[in-house]
């Protein structure tokens, strides 16, 4: 039961605004499993903004089920590249295969088939579920957490056990018997339009009434944020005839991608001059890390070791290399010109 009075009401009120001021994205405009689970993973801590490209170049290059399942795992994170977290992409190649494999080629309706494919969290199980077919069951993302907890003037951390089965309950309660898809995302899209995290547009807001938020941009609460932890990772610049050395990653974050190599020491010498300063510094976010990466040039060695092997400067484009490391190469490059 919700904790919203007239439930039915707020449905209402929430898709008729929905019918008239929702976005048109191409997930939206079709009921393809495929489509919608890409999509859906591809949204996972990225912006629809970023996402839209990405989307599209994915469903020419790979267009259902059985196209991903027979790429190459290099081909597939190439075309990933820039969207991070690239185990999302690994697991999207492995639940093609299995989908291939033992559902015949297509998505298996039930929920808690949907669930046990890999990389498919509970979240993502009901997205699939509602949006390709029409289940009524309910999602929590960022967006429906927020316009929850503002509706029901949540004052538990979401980010706990006991925040996140009031949310689930919450939604749980709200859930129309029938036409869930559209309900779901009425209520998503009012969190990404108007229940903003930052000044939300409250007099703007379709189901203003149901709201028991006295302060809505303090809500939702969180745990507090982990400290930022400062890392450093040293590289090796090693170019030779217009090629450059990359080492191939087998770590669990970037297992499979390309990088420039790792060096373990900075003091070496290049024609008898002591190296002490990187010729590029950066820095990218890591979950709780901030992570330095310093780049010195080093000498070819007389071989590549393992994992190791040139790409000429021309490859570059089409070679499945770590975002970070990307833009580290790209400003070399630039320099050289």
């Amino acid at each position: 039961m919700s904790a919203i009075q007239n439930p039915e009401l707020f449905r209402t009120s929430i898709t008729r605004w929905f019918k008239k001021n929702g976005r048109k994205l191409p997930w939206r405009e079709t009921h393809d499993p495929y489509a919608i689970w890409i999509s859906e993973i591809m949204l996972q801590q990225t912006q629809v903004v970023t996402v839209l490209d990405y989307f599209r170049r994915w469903m020419k290059r790979f267009p259902d089920f059985d196209a991903l399942a027979s790429a190459s795992e290099a081909d597939v994170l190439g075309l990933w590249q820039g969207l991070g977290y690239y185990s999302r992409a690994r697991n999207l190649h492995r639940a093609a295969q299995i989908i291939m494999q033992e559902h015949g080629g297509k998505m298996p309706p039930a929920l808690h088939d949907i669930r046990k494919l890999p990389g498919i969290g509970r979240y993502t199980a009901g997205a699939i579920a509602t949006f390709a077919f029409d289940t009524s069951t309910p999602i929590i993302d960022a967006n429906i957490a927020r316009v929850i907890a503002r509706l029901i003037n949540l004052q538990k951390p979401i980010d706990t056990t006991t925040g996140q089965g009031i949310l689930w309950g919450e939604a749980e309660g709200l859930q129309p018997e029938r036409k869930a898809g559209i309900y779901n995302s009425a209520i998503m899209e009012l969190g990404a339009l108007i229940c903003l995290p930052r000044s939300p547009k409250c007099p703007e807001c379709p189901v203003r009434k149901f709201c028991h938020a006295t302060n809505p941009e303090t809500l939702p609460i969180k745990k507090p944020r982990r400290k930022t932890v400062e890392l450093t990772e040293n590289s090796a610049w090693i170019v030779k005839n217009g090629r450059i050395l990359l080492e191939q990653q087998t770590g669990q974050r970037w297992r499979g991608l390309w990088k420039l190599p790792l060096l373990r020491s900075t003091s070496f010498t290049i024609h008898e001059s002591p190296i002490t300063s990187p010729i590029l510094q950066l820095t990218y976010p890591f979950t709780h890390h901030r992570v330095t990466l310093s780049i010195f040039p080093q000498p070819p060695p007389e071989a590549p070791a393992t994992h190791q092997r040139w790409y000429n400067v021309k490859e570059l484009s089409q070679t499945a290399l770590a975002a970070p490391h990307r833009r580290a190469i790209d400003q070399l490059l630039a320099g050289q010109r």
